[in-house]
């Protein structure tokens, strides 16, 4: 009988080559990793290394990125949002690794799979565990050394990463460039504003890290101490702010790239503006970029960010010196629509110098207009409405009272209702329309004070942070809680926008009523056009923010003029012209025959092939190469057909060629060769076929604080299209969510949110509904409960194409499939057939089967495949023409000791089959 050190020493490798592999394998295994293939159709092969550390006495889960090579490499560690995990920054960190970094990410504490409670960046806590994970990659043969345990290392991250980003760079010298994105300078001052509590973003910030009891002790009674009281104390305002980058600030030396949203009232502009100011002064080169989203919402720019990111640390890490990194500053703008998507423009404007937020002011007078009256809409009082109208009593915007006048108002008891600016989560998609006159804004009858411009004569553009000097009084002397924004108000009065739904809170005491005193509104860039006025207005309660209960009058007067920054040497980028508007007339001739030559033959569009008009797919010829290759392909002649009602799994080892076709399919990418035909219709990208077409990829983006049904509105909306069209009712039922939908996103299950996700594509129940790996993080019942969604969406005469890495799924809920392997088909067919349809044998035998005798099996007449099972004790093995019985015999022959003999249909022995013998 075989002993445990016989079979170890049988299954050592026999070859040098062999014997580094297994080396390498078992050193990650003695460190508690795992390496695995990115999956990705396109070189560089990228390994990711999952593991526990304990960088901080606390275990913490993290992931390590390598592509190629042996050379030494800088490192970059990405640090996810708050209540997210390392699984939030995959993309990114893949993207870097293969642009030659060695990518460190982790979940911090309390977060994931991380261990710990969480403590909002202490230095002692998630601070401290960054600097362990420099000393880890301090370690790492492949990582540059600036010396001895000190790593070229470079940090960027959102929101909470962002900030622990500033965080590291200040406490740890080692850190040598930082891109923080989208976070704060002093959380005190983000959650506190001026001594007012930011209850709304405060209760989520709360709720999205898993609920009080997630939090350190201290940090949890800070939080419901203040939550009760509705105003921060000093002790409050101190455990914040020693957690919070400021508090470093004269330490932060490295090369920074700020990244701001202005579509934030979270974190707004004013916080990097903060930073700039600090890191400058110590020395560090610095640029500010404004990108359009933020944290409530809108287009956070990923590409563009993270590709600016890269030449960041390119220039800073790698020392490219040529590298663009790109202007001082540069600050996204809207305007005007897309004629052919309906999608909102964007342009960049930049400067070679930060303006900073107040350059270029300009003095705008102000006269009181009688305010307090309620928001109308041609001429009808809204009261409860979306703040766009002409006001009554004064008329559409007519001054009634001169500069210096003063408003009385007052704040209701209980402060019920509150004015409406921003709505976390929701605000930013609206805010990016400001420009096209798009917004959501409300202010109560009696609750507000009004002052405003006259007719502007010219456009003013505004970019930072509007000023002007007023005198407060409260009745009864006390705090003073006012709420200050600047609207832009169309000619007739009409319409109201609130630049990026931002308003900012003030706390007033009694010393400082009775005087004049300079407050600054939010900082924004938004343009006011020529004829359009602006309209000041400061509110006594908002729906974001505490104010007090009891009930007060308060008394505003102007003092002065509003103060807008104007930012003059920020120059905004030319709408793009073809060239031939201002080339020379003859090279237009010229490039115009070459483009109309060339457009016959690439971009016409095949006409439609009515033999296929209810065929939900066909696929014929399929090519696509890797980029800058002239042989290698993704994929490669790759034809199969599916018909309705069919669940398509789609099937293939990494690199595969999976995604390139899913890509192609949905039209993001272009095949080389070959065509795709979805009911008889050639996929371009735009096609309107694919209107019938839904797609789940990755999942989806969900609000947190709202509800289910009201993400999936929300969503609908956006596509433009009529409501009576969206089926949410029906995509709902096969969802089957059921009172779900009612909760808020927060709440949800991950198998709750994959639902969400799905109900989502399916709406407007597309003809052809194509799955991405739909199953991810789920667990068993949850992954049942998604094959019994796949299968009621197909029984309604739909199809289904979903990839995933789950045969067993596959096999249970698909009725046909598709496998490829390295580009190219392997096999397509019904799951029985290509299980085998019970020939597929299982022979189990009572020793270890050797390769040999596998492969003298698979030469035996009538037998198509023989292959080792994973343990070794056993064969499977494909009948081609020979029976059971016939086979039994010839193992006897062969004196294999034959311990069982049985059909075998599992998918995933006869996908493992069908890979090992897959084409070339």
């Amino acid at each position: 009988m075989e002993t445990p050190t016989v079979r170890w020493r049988r299954l050592l490798p026999r070859t040098p080559a062999r014997w580094a592999a297994a080396v390498a394998v078992l050193a990650v295994l003695v460190g508690g990793g795992t390496w695995t293939a990115v999956a990705d159709d396109g070189p560089p092969a990228v390994q990711r290394e999952d593991r526990m550390l304990r960088p901080g006495g606390v275990e913490i889960d993290t992931s390590y990125f390598t592509a190629g090579g042996s050379g030494k490499r800088p490192a970059v560690l990405i640090g996810h949002g708050f209540g997210g995990s390392k699984n939030d920054v995959r993309a990114q960190a893949e993207k870097l690794a293969a642009d030659g970094y060695a990518v460190l990410t982790w979940s911090a504490r309390g977060f994931g799979k991380s261990g710990g409670a969480i403590s909002l960046n202490d230095p002692e806590g998630e601070v401290k565990d960054v600097s362990g994970l420099i000393d880890w990659l301090a370690g790492r043969p492949e990582v540059e050394l600036d010396k001895k345990g000190d790593p070229r290392v470079g940090l960027t991250g959102a929101s909470y990463g962002g900030a622990v980003s500033l965080l590291a760079a200040g406490y740890d010298q080692r850190v040598d460039a930082i891109a923080p994105v989208i976070t704060y300078w002093n959380l005190a001052d983000a959650l506190f504003p001026d001594g007012v509590f930011k209850k709304l973003w405060a209760g989520i910030f709360v709720t999205s890290g898993g609920g009080c009891e997630k939090f350190e002790k201290k940090l949890c009674e800070m939080y419901e101490r203040v939550a009760v009281s509705g105003k921060p104390d000093a002790a409050a305002t101190e455990l914040l702010t020693e957690r919070s980058p400021s508090a470093v600030a004269d330490r932060i030396k490295v090369p920074s790239l700020l990244v701001q949203g202005q579509s934030d009232s979270l974190f707004p502009l004013g916080h990097a503006d903060a930073m700039q100011k600090a890191i400058s002064a110590n020395g560090a080169p610095v640029s500010v970029d404004w990108i359009s989203g933020g944290h409530d919402g809108g287009d956070s720019e990923t590409a563009r960010v993270e590709g600016r990111v890269g030449s960041w640390f390119d220039r800073y890490l790698k020392e490219e010196t040529g590298t663009d990194t790109g202007p001082a500053f540069r600050v996204t703008r809207t305007g005007g629509i897309d004629s052919t998507d309906g999608a909102a423009l964007k342009r960049g404007a930049s400067s070679d110098t930060y303006p900073g937020l107040r350059s270029g002011g300009r003095e705008i007078p102000l006269r009181a207009t009688g305010g307090g009256g309620a928001s109308t809409e041609n001429g009808t009082e809204t009261g409860a409405g979306a703040g766009a109208g002409a006001e009554t009593g004064a008329g559409a915007g007519t001054a009634t009272k001169s500069t210096g006048s003063a408003e009385t108002f007052r704040n209701p008891a209980g402060a019920v209702p509150p004015a409406i600016s921003a709505v976390p989560g929701v605000g930013g998609g609206l805010s990016q329309l400001s420009s096209l006159g798009v917004g959501l804004s409300l202010d109560f009858p009696g609750q507000f004070g009004r002052f405003e411009s006259a007719p502007l004569a010219t456009p003013v553009h505004v970019t930072g942070t509007p000023t002007v000097r007023v005198n407060v009084k409260e009745a009864a002397g006390q705090d003073a809680v006012l709420f200050g924004k600047v609207y832009d108000v169309s000619p007739d009065g009409r319409q109201q926008v609130l630049p990026s739904q931002l308003v900012a809170p003030y706390r007033i005491t009694p010393d400082q009523q009775g005087k004049p005193i300079e407050l600054a509104l939010p900082a924004v860039d938004h343009e006011f056009d020529a004829g359009h006025r602006m309209r000041l207005v400061f509110s006594a309660t908002d729906l974001g923010y505490a104010s007090p209960a009891e009930p007060a009058t308060y008394t505003v007067t102007a003092d002065g003029p509003l103060t807008v920054p104007t930012a003059p040497a920020v120059a905004t980028a030319a709408a793009t012209l073809p060239w031939w508007t201002w080339g020379l007339p003859a090279a237009a001739l010229v490039i115009a025959a070459g483009l109309l030559i060339t457009a016959r033959r690439r971009t016409a569009t095949p006409a439609p092939d009515p033999a296929l008009t209810d065929v939900p797919l066909q696929i014929t010829g399929l090519s696509k190469k890797y980029a800058k290759s002239v042989d290698r392909y993704a994929v490669r002649e790759l034809s199969f057909r599916v018909e309705k009602g069919q669940v398509l799994g789609l099937l293939g080892p990494n690199g595969a060629g999976k995604t390139t076709t899913l890509r192609m399919l949905m039209g993001l990418i272009t095949p080389d060769e070959g065509e795709i035909r979805v009911f008889g219709q050639a996929i371009r990208p735009g096609a309107p076929v694919l209107s019938r077409v839904g797609a789940f990829v990755e999942g989806a983006g969900f609000l947190p604080h709202l509800s289910g049904r009201a993400n999936l509105d929300l969503y609908w909306q956006a596509t433009g299209r009529p409501a009576e069209d969206a089926h949410i009712e029906e995509a709902l039922e096969i969802a089957g969510l059921g009172d779900a939908l009612a909760r808020a996103v927060r709440t949800y299950s991950q198998g709750m949110r994959q639902r969400l996700a799905i109900a989502q594509a399916m709406l407007g129940m597309p003809d052809l509904l194509i799955l991405d790996e739909p199953t991810n993080g789920l667990d068993p019942p949850q992954i049942r409960e998604m094959r019994d969604v796949m299968i009621r969406y197909a029984a309604g005469g739909r199809t289904v194409i979903v990839s995933s890495h789950l045969l067993s799924e596959v096999e249970q809920s698909c009725t046909h499939l598709v496998v490829m392997d390295r580009g190219r088909l392997v096999q397509a067919g019904p799951v029985a057939e290509i299980t085998g349809s019970g020939d597929m044998i299982l022979v189990t035998v009572a020793e270890t089967v050797s390769e040999p005798l596998a492969e003298k099996v698979a030469s035996l007449p009538g037998i198509g495949s023989a292959v080792r099972t994973d343990d070794g004790r056993g064969l499977l093995v494909r009948l081609d023409g020979a029976t059971a019985s016939r086979l039994v015999a010839d193992l006897v022959r062969l004196d294999v000791p034959v311990t069982g003999v049985g059909p075998h249909r599992r998918l995933e022995d006869a996908f493992l089959t069908l890979i090992s013998g897959g084409a070339a």
